[in-house]
């Protein structure tokens, strides 16, 4: 039966993509470990406290997620991705119920057992899973037709962002619906379905923006510059912080912003502190390696003629490229800041445990392609 399940990899694992994960993930769990060392000493009594925490439940539930999604056949998730898509769904309504919890207002986890999971990661894997099998469905006109393809495009999309948004969780929205738009424009949708989407998201995020205060004033406060000692408090830390790293950085654990200055240093922030202890140079080093990946998944996905695999590997390219994008662009000063993790190297064990999940899968994917 384990044998049915792995289906058959008749091609070697794209090595590039292999080596790349893991260095993303080595990477992260050393830079986490100096990002948050004096953090924990001091909350927690324990230099490694988030370290550990990252290890536990975010590295070897990833490394499990990671196996099995390289095992099995990916074309498996075709038949039970509403399912999946379902089950997070189902998940994001939980935090609004007793057993989610909010830190700092935001409503965006739920307690099981030991664990501390935050359902909008998960989306990010189950809606780009049933995306691509929804669009490869070639008995429906899903990509040209409008009541058959763009609707039910726009309502479930529309679902998760509204959910989301609710938390709040509105960057997290943004990253999930733009990499699901991407992966509608390459099944083959029409050009003015997508421009008839972009038009109605941008409505809905500038009405959204309007009704709360804090995101209104965050908005202002990057237009106009703000106040250093309060609204652009965030921002002005982590970029003295970048800048303070020069050409080839301080050294390694040598920060000395990511417990005196910089907010969360762990999470929203831990690009500036790779920045600063590795410099320019380093910081660049990660963005091309970021960068690669995603450039590797998508000449890999042109070789691929099966419509699933192929718009998995455009909508797992995306959505990596694209939260990366974004976390380092808002803490470079770029765009508003926004609160989203760095992918495989920010604290957040539920997001290692999606992402790992994803790369297993994309190698998977890989096995399929003859190069």
């Amino acid at each position: 039966m384990f044998n049915r399940l792995k289906g058959r990899a008749i091609h070697s694992p794209d090595y590039f993509l292999l080596a790349a994960f893991l260095l993303l993930t080595v990477f992260g769990l050393v830079m986490l470990s100096s990002a948050s060392s004096d953090l924990g000493k001091i909350k927690f009594g324990d230099t490694y406290y988030y370290l550990r925490h990252q290890i536990t439940f975010g590295l070897a539930l990833g490394l499990l997620g990671f196996y099995l999604g390289n095992v099995i056949s990916y074309r498996r998730y075709e038949t039970i991705s509403f399912f999946l898509l379902l089950a997070s769904i189902g998940l994001l309504v939980l935090v609004f119920t007793p057993i989610g919890f909010s830190v700092g207002g935001a409503a965006r986890w739920i307690k099981v057992g030991p664990l501390t999971v935050q359902p909008a990661e998960f989306v990010k894997l189950t809606y780009l899973l049933y995306l691509a099998a929804w669009l490869s469905n070639k008995a429906a006109n899903r990509v040209k037709g409008f009541v058959e393809g763009f609707l039910p495009f726009a309502a479930i999309s529309g679902l998760v962002a509204l959910l989301l948004a609710m938390q709040p969780a509105t960057s997290t929205a943004a990253v999930i619906v733009l990499s699901g738009l991407i992966v509608y424009w390459a099944g083959g949708a029409k050009y003015r379905y997508i421009g008839l989407f972009v038009f109605g998201a941008l409505l809905g995020l500038a009405a959204l923006i309007a009704v709360t205060p804090y995101r209104l004033e965050r908005v202002k406060s990057f237009i106009s510059g703000g106040d250093v000692q309060g609204s652009r408090y965030h921002i002005e830390q982590a970029l003295i912080t970048i800048g303070s790293g020069g050409l080839f950085g301080v050294g390694y654990g040598q920060s000395t912003s990511k417990y005196n200055y910089l907010p969360e240093p762990v999470g929203d922030s831990i690009f500036a502190v790779i920045a600063e202890e590795f410099g320019f140079m380093g910081a660049s080093t990660l963005i091309a390696v970021f960068l690669a990946i995603v450039t590797r998944c998508f000449m890999l996905a042109r070789k691929m003629t099966e419509p699933f695999g192929r718009l998995l590997l455009v909508g797992f390219a995306s959505v990596i490229g694209i939260q990366a994008f974004t976390h380092i662009a808002a803490i470079s000063g770029l765009i508003p800041l926004t609160g989203v993790p760095l992918p495989f190297i920010s604290y957040g064990s539920t997001a290692l445990v999606a992402f790992l999940t994803m790369a297993g899968i994309i190698v998977n994917i890989t096995k399929s392609i003859q190069r």
